[in-house]
């Protein structure tokens, strides 16, 4: 699946499922909610942190896709492509920091 697919599949589905989109501004709480369930998980099975009795059954995968719905959400309602804006956004990165990972002792073998 494309990320252009992953937007119009997401918008059938609000308008199918949910209505409509929530405004940006709850779907920007969601969505912050979402990555600290991510964060949670991350803590637990890779941290320091032991797992609760409330966090059986969580699934890193689940929750990833949660997060990435409500960024999918919140590209639809503002008219974002994110194809375009991660062909941009990784433009940017190789310009910038192409040479400087490279020589980054600390990600030396």
């Amino acid at each position: 699946m494309t990320l252009a697919e992953a937007q119009a599949i997401v918008d059938k589905w609000i308008q199918e499922n949910g209505v409509r989109y929530f405004n940006e501004l709850t779907n920007m709480a969601i969505l912050t909610e979402e990555v600290g369930e991510v964060a949670r998980i991350i803590s637990r099975q890779y941290g320091e942190q032991s797992f609760k009795k409330s966090d059986e059954g969580k699934n890193l995968g689940d929750e990833l896709a949660d997060v990435l719905f409500v960024l999918i959400c919140l590209a639809n309602q503002t008219g974002t492509d994110l194809t375009e804006a991660l062909r941009k956004n990784l433009e940017k990165k190789t310009a910038r920091d192409s040479e400087r990972h490279k020589n980054n002792k600390k990600l030396g073998s």
